[in-house]
């Protein structure tokens, strides 16, 4: 059994969930039942994913979670621990059942629709967080999204924090955030639909393009405390307003034939997390997210498709990504 080594650079806490897949030729309407292509069981969870994802892109990673053993808990461990992710802050409970998703691909443009039953990701509470604290201390970032209760997520960022650990929250699936959660996360990462839910201040024209809602929403919800703000615009690239980029920087998407998009936001999140873990500026580290997704997109599947560090191009330099936002800023069109 791999164990919670102290070195991690990288510590997620989030949920761990079994995937449920089935593919299509699309979704189905409501009401409709559709004649499915393949089903597969895989394992997934926010947490898993974004832990995997930057397992492999070269970090040392270690999970905080509970897993229950009723059913496919022993899986999902041995999942994580063929990753090198380590398992040992991971709570057993051998009463409950683990985190299910079941997920619907359409094989057309790879769009998904997805429900998540929490399992025994919902029962992760302070304690759990506690027995990993020497991990949230020494750690160089720490990442948490919102399949688990928020006040484990706060309390691990507290933790984080006293010790000057970088925090990243991913802010979905997308749902009210209390103040001082906000006020923890050195980075918030929500995709265009969670910006437009937790801005919800923000008044927008009605033919508003997503680069004018990324610009917008991020300028509000940088005010509620994260020094940075990403919000993710599928093929249509990155919006990062920081310090480092006041008046913001477009990070444009690699374009690739996606396959399937399930995955591609945690995949981000985790390169995201290496990156800064390794000291590069914000902009690298979220275009080295960005250079993973693309290419776990255009594969099918989940973890399975998260790319190895070994496989993505070269990062562009600081000074080319600054010239593409200046063309794209000039561009009639905010998806270029």
């Amino acid at each position: 059994m791999t164990s919670a080594k102290a070195a991690a650079t990288v510590v997620v806490v989030g949920s761990v969930n079994m995937d449920l897949v089935a593919h299509a030729a699309r979704l189905p309407a409501p009401g409709e039942t559709l004649i499915g292509e393949a089903f597969a069981g895989t394992p997934g969870g926010k947490g898993g994913n974004q832990a995997v994802a930057a397992s492999r892109l070269g970090a040392e990673v270690a999970l905080i979670g509970r897993i229950g053993m009723r059913q496919h808990g022993q899986d999902l461990l041995t999942a994580l621990e063929v990753e090198r992710v380590h398992t040992g802050a991971i709570r057993r409970d051998e009463a409950t059942w683990p985190g299910v998703a079941v997920i619907m691909v359409a094989r057309e443009g790879g769009e998904n629709a997805i429900v998540v039953v929490p399992g025994s990701n919902a029962d992760l509470d302070d304690a759990d967080i506690e027995r990993g604290g020497a991990l949230l201390r020494q750690a160089k970032v720490v990442v948490g999204q919102l399949e688990v209760p928020l006040p484990a997520i706060q309390r691990a960022f507290e933790i984080a924090r006293e010790a000057g650990v970088t925090t990243v929250l991913n802010a979905a699936p997308a749902q009210a955030l209390p103040a001082a959660l906000l006020a923890l996360s050195d980075w918030l990462v929500v995709n265009e639909t969670e910006a437009l839910q937790l801005a919800r201040a923000v008044t927008l024209p009605g033919d508003a393009d997503g680069l004018t809602i990324a610009r917008a929403t991020a300028a509000h919800l940088r005010t509620l405390g994260p020094r940075h703000v990403l919000v993710t615009l599928g093929g249509a690239g990155a919006w990062l307003l920081c310090d480092e980029h006041p008046e913001g920087l477009h990070l444009n998407a690699s374009r690739v034939d996606a396959v399937d998009t399930v995955g591609a936001g945690d995949t981000l999140v985790g390169g995201l997390a290496v990156g800064l873990a390794e000291g590069l500026v914000p902009a690298r580290a979220a275009a080295l997210g960005q250079s993973a997704a693309a290419l776990a997109v255009s594969r099918s599947g989940v973890q399975q498709a998260m790319p190895h560090r070994s496989e993505l191009p070269p990062l562009p330099e600081l000074p080319e990504l600054s010239a593409r936002a200046a063309n794209a800023a000039h561009s009639a069109v905010g998806n270029p």
